[in-house]
């Protein structure tokens, strides 16, 4: 009861540390998600059970049946200091099981954990906007919107796959990198 008590005391605490992706021009911080437990564990998979990395998953760029895009990450003026070395890669395949999104990052941090979403606006309009979501009315998580999630290795490198049932269409235009812990600071974001 002791360690069920202190987990969902240290959820809570995440949560309610966590502020949604960034901040305006005017540097006024959003609040699209306030509230929401958007931290991930070693595996790739949220609190409370989306699956945010599947290691296993055959990479959207390898994918043979798909309509592929693909951007490379640029910084954002919200980059917490010492990213200048943050490089990497996205890759958005369509096909008949859906969207599948592989990012490659380098110059990260080593051994620290990273969020990514799928956003609205191309990476030059408020670094990316609002989060994308197939149903702007429905829920701040996955499947209704596409998150991925990783550990940077000791070199600073991270990699991951998701897949979702549904086609994101042109709908999604970029994906933004967030330190998990940091996730008003939009690390670097990528168009496709």
């Amino acid at each position: 009861m002791r360690s069920t008590t202190l987990r969902l005391g240290v959820a809570a605490l995440v949560a309610l540390s966590l502020t949604a992706c960034g901040s305006d021009d005017d540097g006024d911080t959003s609040d699209e998600h306030a509230g929401s437990d958007h931290s991930a564990s070693s595996d790739g998979e949220d609190h409370s059970g989306h699956v945010m990395n599947e290691p296993d998953a055959t990479p959207a760029n390898e994918l043979t049946d798909a309509d592929l895009r693909e951007g490379t990450f640029t910084l954002l003026d919200t980059a917490p200091p010492g990213s200048d070395a943050v490089a990497g890669d996205v890759w958005v395949a369509e096909n008949s099981d859906g969207t599948t999104v592989t990012v490659a990052l380098t110059g990260l941090a080593a051994d620290t954990d990273y969020m990514l979403h799928l956003h609205d606006a191309k990476c030059e309009v408020d670094n990316g906007g609002g989060h994308f979501a197939f149903d702007p009315a429905g829920s701040d998580q996955p499947p209704n919107e596409v998150h991925l999630a990783f550990t940077s290795d000791a070199n600073g490198a991270g990699t991951a796959t998701v897949t979702n049932p549904q086609k994101v269409g042109d709908a999604a235009k970029s994906i933004v990198v967030h330190p998990a812990e940091l996730m008003d600071n939009r690390l670097a974001c990528a168009n496709f």
